[in-house]
């Protein structure tokens, strides 16, 4: 019982240490006037005062949640890739529409009023039975995209319906995932048209990446950690695991793939700074990369997050300074444009999950993984989304992206209001992008396994051993939230956020040792 209440107490190094103080710092530096660009790759800070203060983020009203939405039965929805569809479509259509379809630019409003499904107005439908009804309408139109050229007009068709049906902005969970899963597909259709240079729908879908402001950014960032475990569950197992790898060192330097806002540090500084027992605080030194695909935009934002840990590190006390590695045009990492220290612990940190963007290449995070071994890191952390859990094609591998993300839906329930504003930002921000670039990576058929296994598969590579206190402390984060979400252990080194029956994000340790 000792050792349980030790492990708990160290625990909350991380879990008991909020980052609304440097949320704070963020919000004032936004209402700065922009500075030109900075490069902070020699700024070293020490120690300042204190400044503790609080955000609270606007709410809508309070409501009790309990209720769920009607839940698909996603058993008997489970696709094989030599399964057809298109009974499920046609049962959706009148029966005139056996007649054959034309579509193009000139007559996509004809084709969309008469030559769509003359089903009962989807008003007069039971909530069951809408639901059922998008979901067959997804799966005829991933159907249509997966069976080449011939049905791409007629996957058009399909989802110009769904455009009429539903919108990201209304409705129930599955009418408002349905209307961004339409967009994902319309935005791979677009794609597959333009380059096979031919005429017919042309959609525009507008690249929600890189075109937030970053108040909205920030703002969907602390609603969505506030309201659910996503951000934390991820960040603080990393940080527990940092701290407990770098206890006797004196400096530690963190390469970062994705520091976003670099909001995950705040809590790992204060949890260093608050040690009361041990060595003293180590210095801290973080590498952010940064890329050109975005141009100016990416680099300064980069710069700005620098300059923000900067002056927080300085107002608490944690000796710190903030580089950033430029990545080439194809994001490849190379550790020799590095800046290192020598008996420094090197870090590695690898966030792929919600709410960091999933738009980087398999080939842009294999170069990063595969140039951390040439630094020897001591530790290499590493959260992702759990990927599809079923093999075959497409149309497969698009209902199991459907599923997972009905999941998410399901559980952000719990915490924003139907209709409010919070849940409105949160799903525009960070949920519509991720969706679109799911479906564009299984129908190129990306990542196809995590990169956990991958990891695993390098013989460099060995699982680091997640602590008891890494364990409680992420039992103690989800007691804060609702009772559907759950942590699994499935191997000795991962950790696993799930809501009710479906595995949603996992968090690995690794170390790296030369094999022979």
């Amino acid at each position: 019982m000792l050792n349980r209440s030790v492990c708990l107490t160290q625990s909350q190094l991380v879990l008991c240490t909020p980052d609304q103080s440097y949320t704070s710092w963020l919000k004032m530096a936004m209402a700065v006037d922009e500075l030109p660009e900075i490069d902070f790759s020699n700024f070293t800070t020490t120690a300042a005062s204190t400044t503790n203060s609080t955000t609270t983020p606007e709410d809508d009203h309070c409501h009790n949640w309990g209720g769920w939405f009607p839940v698909v039965d996603w058993d008997a929805l489970t696709i094989h890739p030599e399964e057809n569809f298109g009974n499920l479509f046609d049962s959706e259509m009148d029966e005139e529409t056996d007649k054959t379809v034309s579509y193009s630019d000139d007559d996509q409003n004809h084709a969309s009023s008469e030559a769509m499904m003359m089903e009962p107005p989807v008003s007069a439908l039971s909530d069951d039975c809408k639901e059922l009804r998008l979901v067959h309408l997804l799966m005829a139109a991933a159907e249509a995209m997966a069976s080449g050229n011939k049905n791409h007009d007629l996957a058009g068709v399909i989802l110009v319906r769904l455009k009429d049906l539903v919108s990201s902005n209304e409705g129930t969970n599955m009418e408002r995932l349905t209307a961004h899963f339409t967009d994902a597909l319309l935005n791979l259709l677009e794609g597959v048209r333009g380059s096979a240079g031919g005429g017919g729908l042309h959609y525009k879908q507008t690249n929600h990446l890189h075109h937030h402001h970053r108040d909205d950014v920030l703002a969907a960032f602390q609603l969505l950690q506030d309201m659910s475990p996503y951000v934390k569950f991820g960040h603080f197992t990393a940080n527990q695991a940092i701290i407990e790898a770098v206890t006797h060192e004196r400096r530690v330097h963190i390469i970062d793939y994705d520091i976003m806002e670099g909001i995950q540090w705040a809590s790992l500084m204060q949890a260093l700074i608050s040690r009361k027992d041990g060595p003293p605080t180590p210095h801290l030194r973080i590498t952010a990369l940064s890329r050109p695909g975005s141009g100016r935009k990416s680099i300064s934002t980069v710069q700005e997050t620098g300059r923000r840990l900067t002056a927080f590190a300085a107002s608490i006390g944690q000796p710190f300074s903030f580089h950033q590695c430029k990545l080439d045009s194809d994001e490849t990492f190379k550790p020799s444009s590095l800046k290192l220290v020598r008996g420094e612990a090197i870090i590695i940190n690898c966030m792929l999950h919600l709410p960091h963007f999933n738009h980087r290449s398999p080939t842009s995070v294999a170069s990063f993984l595969t140039g951390s071994k040439s630094l020897n890191p001591k530790l290499v952390t590493l959260v992702e989304e759990e990927g599809p859990e079923v093999e075959g094609g497409f149309v497969g591998r698009f209902m199991d992206i459907l599923h997972h993300y009905s999941a998410v839906y399901d559980s952000l329930e719990a915490g924003f209001p139907m209709q409010g504003r919070a849940r409105a930002l949160v799903e525009r921000v960070f949920l519509g992008p991720r969706i679109v670039g799911s479906v564009g990576q299984v129908y190129r058929e990306e990542g196809g396994g995590s990169w956990g296994d991958w990891l695993k598969s390098d013989p460099g590579f060995q699982p680091m051993k997640i602590s008891f206190a890494n364990h409680c402390q992420a039992k103690l984060l989800l007691g804060l939230f609702n009772d559907g979400y759950r942590a699994e252990e499935p191997a000795s080194n991962k950790l696993v956020l799930g809501w009710k029956s479906r595995r949603l994000l996992s968090a690995s340790i690794w170390a790296y040792s030369e094999s022979d």
